[in-house]
């Protein structure tokens, strides 16, 4: 499994349809961990093998996706993302969780298995 590239259409589809809802009600069937990033920033491209790799592990149990934000600047600008990579972790119950910045495979593990997963660390 891979990474899932989101347009904004796919996006109010299979993650939040913030054109008909207000608050947030999330649309999809599994947790999932949003990746903003660009192709010209460094750290993003760091981060790129790392959650390809996240993407087979959790695969069935966590839906991985990835939002250029320069392709999708209303995105951007509805999670108020003002620096890259930004991750947001969206759990089945509850308000999405934002992370700034590049960090190894093992925080992430730590991160989705904690606040996705709901794994005792």
């Amino acid at each position: 499994m891979k990474a899932i590239e989101l347009t904004t259409a796919e996006f109010k589809t299979q993650i939040f349809d913030f054109s008909a809802n207000e608050a947030w009600k999330y649309n999809g069937d599994l947790p999932a961990v949003i990746d903003f990033y660009a192709t010209w920033c460094g750290p993003c491209k760091m981060m790129s093998p790392v959650m390809e790799t996240l993407a087979g592990e959790y695969e069935g149990r966590v839906r991985v996706y990835k939002v250029d934000v320069d392709k999708e600047k209303r995105l951007a600008a509805l999670f108020k993302i003002r620096s890259i990579p930004t991750f947001i972790f969206i759990p089945m119950n509850g308000e999405p969780q934002h992370a700034n910045g590049a960090m190894g495979i093992e925080e992430m593990r730590k991160i989705i298995d904690g606040t996705l997963l709901g794994k005792k660390q």
